[in-house]
């Protein structure tokens, strides 16, 4: 089972090609978009509530086989903490091996985050990894993450939202069914923009 968490803030069209690579990759029957309700690392900057997000994601993956968005974080009060995720999915699932979906950048970071430790034990890595990843994973995730090359163009989040909020065709960057959410409800300043 693939864990792709993320704020989706919106969700985008690499989001999909990436839990697609991963899915392919590791030969996973199920992908959780795990829409964090409480960022720890992005205080404050959250455009969508969680609802709306959890929204979006559930449009998005809708004609996905396999994808499924999941509100367990969203279920949780306080910050959405990856090891608090993985318990419970372990939890939940004793029998399912858990893929921890995640960007290079984050890899690179995750020794920092809250029980490393734990989330290393409850699941495997796989690690996008665009050309020139830059520097070398930490030592702590050697033989614990599979890479996943992925030729695409970084598209952020954040570079939607601007689009959106200028009136920019975003069509070919927000998957169908979230573009509609995003339309209907007006979100990041998007009515009936394209």
């Amino acid at each position: 089972m693939g864990v792709f968490g993320g704020t989706f803030d919106p969700v985008h069209a690499v989001h999909l090609r990436v839990a697609r690579a991963a899915r392919d990759t590791a030969g996973l029957d199920r992908v959780l978009f795990m829409v964090a309700n409480v960022p720890p690392h992005k205080s404050g900057e959250v455009a969508a509530c969680a609802e709306d997000r959890l929204e979006m994601v559930a449009a998005a993956v809708a004609d996905e086989p396999g994808f499924e968005a999941s509100r367990l974080e969203m279920d949780r009060s306080g910050p959405s903490y990856t090891a608090d995720t993985l318990r419970a999915l372990h939890a939940r699932h004793p029998e399912a091996a858990l893929f921890l979906i995640l960007g290079y950048d984050s890899a690179l970071d995750l020794p920092k985050w809250r029980e490393p430790g734990v989330i290393l034990d409850l699941a495997r890595l796989l690690v996008v990894c665009r050309p020139r990843c830059g520097r070398p994973l930490p030592p702590l995730l050697c033989g614990r993450a599979t890479l996943l090359p992925f030729e695409e163009d970084p598209l952020s989040s954040t570079e939607v939202r601007e689009r959106l909020a200028a009136g920019d065709d975003v069509s070919g960057l927000v998957p169908p069914g979230a573009l509609r959410v995003i339309r209907e409800k007006g979100l990041y300043h998007a009515r009936g923009q394209g």
